[in-house]
């Protein structure tokens, strides 16, 4: 069985320049059920790959293969339906809460799932939630949850999720984490999780990719990433500060 996805040697620099290189010779597999945190210092490229990744954005070079077929030869639209992008910043749609659930309904041919949506809005807190109510009055954080939500019933075979409980207090953080888990469980759903909080990173995945000097520097097992990791330079992003402080290791 082929790998769920497979990137060759993607090249990025900044708008195009190739004296501004953001990452290059970044190449990976995602194995059927792989949960993976993308960890790495800001500015080393984690959510541009993840647009890539997605078919949002172009690399310079390099391919991309989902299930063994590259993505050169698919249908952009179907390849965003199966590796879904979650932004950062949710972006609702005009109209209600439900017109931006039911998107994918209207969109995809897809049967809108009532009761699939009744039990995600009440999994991530949002349960007494008015879906009458005009999106875009959401709060950021209601927002982020209706766009993940929006993004799962497509059902994809990939989540790429950049930072999406970053606008989220501690309490409604760890529900999207439960869900999530529980959403990987029974579908099975690839994730690659852009995470700064490495408690989180720890929780929610069994290999960390790192990236650094303009890379991806390291593919490796999420406990032996935190007690042993293979390079000089992860060595130091676990032990700065901010970074430790937020790690409890038993």
């Amino acid at each position: 069985m082929p790998n769920l996805l497979e990137f060759e040697q993607l090249k990025k620099s900044h708008e195009g320049s190739p004296e501004a290189l953001l990452f290059s010779r970044v190449s990976g597999a995602l194995a059927h059920h792989d949960r993976i945190a993308l960890l790495g210092s800001s500015g080393q490229g984690k959510s541009t790959l993840l647009r890539i990744l997605s078919l949002l954005d172009a690399p310079d070079e390099g391919d991309i293969r989902l299930e063994g077929v590259s993505c050169a030869k698919i249908n952009p639209i179907e390849w965003r339906k199966a590796v879904c992008y979650v932004a950062q910043q949710a972006v609702m749609l005009p109209g209600s809460v439900e017109d931006n659930l039911r998107t994918v309904h209207h969109l995809h041919r897809i049967p809108y799932d009532a009761p699939l949506v009744r039990r995600l809005l009440a999994q991530a807190g949002l349960e007494a939630i008015d879906l009458g109510k005009n999106a875009a009055d959401l709060s950021g954080g209601e927002k982020q949850r209706v766009a993940l939500i929006r993004s799962l019933l497509l059902r994809p075979k990939i989540l790429l999720l950049d930072e999406i409980t970053a606008s989220l207090d501690q309490s409604n953080a760890q529900r999207v984490e439960m869900l999530l888990q529980e959403w990987h469980r029974q579908e099975g759903t690839g994730m690659i999780w852009v995470t700064h909080q490495l408690e989180q990173a720890a929780r929610i995945s069994d290999v960390v990719w790192f990236m650094g000097r303009h890379t991806l520097l390291e593919k490796t097992p999420t406990k032996q990433f935190f007690e042993r990791p293979e390079t000089e330079l992860a060595r130091q992003f676990l032990n700065q500060p901010l970074n430790r402080g937020e790690l409890c290791l038993s």
